[in-house]
């Protein structure tokens, strides 16, 4: 997908390979730049050639932090890949990401992603949605993930077609002048129709090894503003606004309050998503349903929106069907 470096296999002798970093990719971390780019290497191996200076811009050693600049000249130590290239996507998952597109201009993609994807490979999961995107496009095109979704949650993710588009877009996060909302159903009801949780997230790992995050007084800060949209009997419709974008922070910010979204499997309640999978329910009810922000070049206000996919709706209508009442 780079073609900035040829990758020797083991059938060959591994030599040394140069980089020469152009102007899109300026300002990206050396760590960064060269995790995205040597495929099959471990991570471990790269940070250490980067420590023992190994790796060497401009003939001088650097820090795994370091920003490139434009015609830099990054120097890489022999090397072989421990796995086997990865293979292609299949043409039914290009497809499928293909239809998914909400939106695309010159600088931006806007897809609807679909639940049960990751946003991108690692961990076993041979191609995210990033991967698969980037099978569908020039070899040299330039496309990386703006922000992150779950792998269960659907909906609205922004992917950037330029560095410089990369940028503007994570400052616009970090100055929070990106509005994301996500529809979620729970169980239950929230203590207000309106209510902000402002609850700082911490991470932790169980002795399974699964990561998970908890409400904890030494946790990062973190907001959800929360608002009802629809009461359905036991069942609320809800959207979330996002003020942070910590790590599971709907998921666990709404668990907080009691009423943990249907279909979670780790902040969820057994017995309430055991009885959403009778009604049809068989992943996380989060949905990415809005994006909004004002895109300075050109000058115009984006907003997104994701429609909420079958399986979610059908859950919704049937919902619907239960409280009629019984006609005579």
């Amino acid at each position: 997908m780079y073609p900035l470096i040829q990758i020797t296999m083991p059938s060959t002798k591994p030599q040394v390979q140069y980089l020469h970093v152009t102007a899109e990719y300026a300002g990206q971390r050396l760590d960064n730049f060269l995790l995205a780019r040597l495929k099959g290497v471990p991570k471990s191996w790269i940070y250490r050639v980067i420590r023992r200076g190994e790796v060497r811009i401009n003939k001088g050693r650097a820090k795994p932090h370091r920003p490139l600049q434009t015609n830099d000249q990054i120097r890489i130590p022999p090397l072989q890949l421990r796995t086997p290239a990865p293979t292609t996507p299949s043409s039914a998952q290009q497809q499928q990401i293909q239809q998914a597109i909400l939106y695309e201009d010159a600088q931006l993609l806007v897809l609807n992603k679909p639940s049960g994807i990751a946003v991108h490979g690692g961990s076993g999961i041979t191609h995210g949605v990033i991967e698969i995107l980037r099978s569908t496009r020039a070899p040299n095109a330039y496309l990386e993930l703006a922000h992150r979704l779950d792998r269960e949650t659907s909906g609205c993710l922004l992917i950037a077609k330029k560095r410089a588009v990369l940028r503007q877009f994570q400052q616009l996060q970090q100055t929070r002048q990106v509005s994301k909302r996500y529809l979620a159903m729970v169980r239950g009801s929230l203590p207000e129709s309106h209510c902000t949780v402002a609850a700082p997230l911490q991470k932790y790992v169980l002795s399974s090894g699964e990561r998970m995050v908890q409400v904890h007084p030494q946790g990062k800060t973190a907001k959800t503003h929360f608002r009802v949209q629809e009461r359905c009997g036991d069942y609320q419709l809800i959207e979330a606004r996002l003020v942070t974008g910590r790590t599971h922070q709907i998921r666990v910010h709404a668990a907080h309050l009691g009423t943990p979204i249907l279909g979670d499997e780790k902040y969820g309640q057994s017995q309430h998503n055991q009885a959403a999978r009778q009604q049809g329910l068989d992943r996380l009810y989060l949905h990415a349903w809005q994006l909004r922000f004002q895109w300075p070049n050109p000058a115009g206000q984006h907003h997104i929106v994701a429609p909420l996919p079958s399986t979610l709706a059908a859950f919704n209508s049937r919902l619907k069907q239960q409280q009629e009442p019984s006609k005579k």
